[in-house]
């Protein structure tokens, strides 16, 4: 899906999107407005929207429901485009020779167009500290990404991003979590009522998917899908099955075996952007296939971001003088959990009283020392994880590099669970919006009503400390909907590490050789040997500390193996 805009051209936009995505369009003498994608508005209602169009108030465009892209322009040729909060309509842009300015909804695409080559030292950067320090960065040199919740204005001027988050707090709790619950209500039954037949449904057992199928069945037939195998806790297959019986769906329990462990790349398609689901493939082909060709697929992916929170809801208390709640709150979940209380709070004055700029200079230093400290407990602006024991000398004075000039274009205020929500929620939008190739490969058409707008704005409106579970596990949900005790109840939640062990065993030897040729390692970035150490020791079982990391790693080896054109990776 791909759409142009160029900042000087003549004319009304350019409108290229492919893949089956709906465009309307209206326009009158003073304005014009398109939304691609999944739009809840009518013409009527887009038709209304132009005087909000002709007077640049652009966060009014991405009020409606769904999840959508907006193109709008002003007589005079001012223009305006976005994508949703979350980033699963994803926008980026970038300057050619010719039409100067130019965005697309492709970043791969995109960078063809402009010859913009993969970025490896920020590719990097993202295995050893993450991606959240460069918001507006993508993984091509050149190609600036437009991150969820921001717009792009294209003028005379030049091109500049302009906030349109549009999130009103709410401290009142039980209002706050009505407003979410309708919202949510409302981005899944839409679907299901659109659909005009039996639509597909993941079905966990965890709470954000039951929640998502108990919605689902109040407006029409679903056919529910449930992963399980030798490995599996039969407590998430129990209630499962009970979350199907309760609300009376069709309900599919798939049993998976060796060949669907994960790791398997074998006949993986090719995706635009790395995509970790691509790990997990085997299982998904296993437990999906009942569900293939239906209109809709509706998934619980986003919940933990939007129903939770994580610790840096103390830091943001701390941050606005409110330290002891923050101190009261945060030494019950840690007593509960079995954490010392005491470095668990300094870890959260620490990160206080210290700023995102400030964490990554003191990252950067330690990478050009010869390596990252270990993380303290908690939370922490700049948290190195094990792929930054995997650098080579060059690779970690490229990244420190990339870290003194990271948070250079502020986004935020500086209160740590703003920056952590947001960064955390276009992580989910990202993973989202990279395996979708993978499953429309397999007959899957995923929706995700958490990470709809009106969804988001309704949870992130509620503080991050107000839905911080100390006692039970995503209070605000069940503030939010009426659900069956039995399952807001529920305190576990279900784990797949045991089987990507298992997985990491079966190909490792694949997996190291997928890894020795990657760009990362040809370039002198990613030691290999280290890289080998780190999948013996998981695959024996030894630790699942680097699980994840290796994850990251192998989707992002993959993805330069398979998709990326050799030129563009030199």
């Amino acid at each position: 899906m791909i759409g142009w805009i160029e900042s000087g051209g003549p004319g009304r936009p350019g409108l290229v999107f492919g893949g089956g995505v709906a465009v309307c369009e209206v326009a009158d003498d003073r304005a014009r407005l398109a939304v691609a994608g999944d739009c809840g508005a009518d013409r009527a209602q887009l038709r209304a929207a132009l005087e909000a169009v002709a007077a640049g108030r652009w966060a009014e465009l991405t009020g409606w429901a769904g999840s959508y892209w907006v193109m709008a322009e002003q007589v005079g040729g001012r223009r305006f485009v976005c994508g949703d909060l979350a980033g699963v309509r994803g926008l980026w842009h970038g300057r050619d020779g010719v039409a100067g300015v130019v965005w697309a909804s492709d970043p791969g695409r995109l960078a063809a167009r402009i010859g913009a080559s993969v970025d490896l030292e920020l590719l990097a950067a993202h295995l050893a500290v993450g991606g959240q320090h460069w918001p507006t960065r993508s993984r091509w040199e050149g190609v600036q990404r437009v991150p969820g919740g921001w717009g792009l204005v294209l003028d005379r001027s030049g091109a500049y991003l302009v906030d349109v988050r549009g999130v009103e707090p709410q401290e009142d709790l039980v209002a706050g979590a009505a407003r979410l619950g309708e919202e949510l209500r409302v981005a899944v039954q839409r679907r299901v009522r659109a659909a005009g037949g039996p639509v597909g449904a993941d079905l966990s057992g965890g709470l954000d998917s039951s929640s998502v199928v108990l919605l689902a069945a109040e407006a029409g037939p679903v056919h529910a899908v449930t992963y399980t195998d030798a490995l599996t806790s039969a407590e998430d297959a129990h209630f499962a099955a009970r979350v199907a019986a309760h609300s009376g769906v069709r309900h599919a329990i798939a049993q998976g075996g060796a060949g669907e462990l994960p790791f398997d790349l074998a006949g993986a398609p090719a995706t635009g952007e790395p995509a970790a689901a691509v790990v997990n493939l085997g299982m998904d082909r296993c437990y999906l296939e009942p569900v293939a060709g239906l209109p809709v697929h509706l998934t619980g992916h986003g919940g933990d971001v939007v129903l939770d929170s994580s610790a840096a809801c103390w830091v943001g208390q701390v941050q606005r003088r409110r330290s002891g709640e923050a101190r009261r709150a945060a030494h019950e979940f840690a007593r509960l959990r079995n954490v010392a209380p005491g470095p668990y709070w300094r870890s959260i004055k620490q990160a206080a009283a210290t700023t995102p700029s400030r964490a990554v200079s003191v990252a950067a230093r330690q990478l050009r020392a010869g390596g990252l400290a270990p993380s303290a407990v908690g939370w922490a602006w700049c948290r190195p994880g094990p792929g930054a024991g995997w650098l080579t000398a060059p690779g970690r004075h490229a990244v420190a590099r990339l870290l003194d000039g990271a948070w250079g274009e502020p986004l935020f205020d500086g209160f740590a669970d703003e920056v952590d929500q947001w960064s955390a929620l276009w992580a989910v939008g990202d993973d989202a919006r990279a395996s979708a190739p993978l499953y429309e490969a397999i007959g899957i058409r995923p929706v995700h009503p958490f990470l709809d707008n009106r969804v988001v704005r309704a949870a992130f409106a509620i503080p991050a400390y107000r839905r911080r579970g100390t006692y039970t596990y995503k209070p605000v949900l069940a503030a939010a909907l009426d659900l069956p005790d039995w399952l807001i109840g529920r305190r576990s939640k279900g784990s797949f590490t045991a089987q990507r062990i298992e997985g990491l065993s079966r190909h490792r030897r694949a997996l190291e050789e997928l890894v020795a040729d990657s760009a990362l390692v040809t370039s002198g970035l990613v030691d290999p040997g280290r890289v080998r150490s780190a999948l013996t020791d998981a695959a024996a079982g030894r630790t699942a500390e680097p699980i994840a990391d290796l994850h990251h790693l192998v989707a992002v080896c993959r993805w330069l193996a398979a998709s990326v054109p050799l030129a563009t990776a030199c």
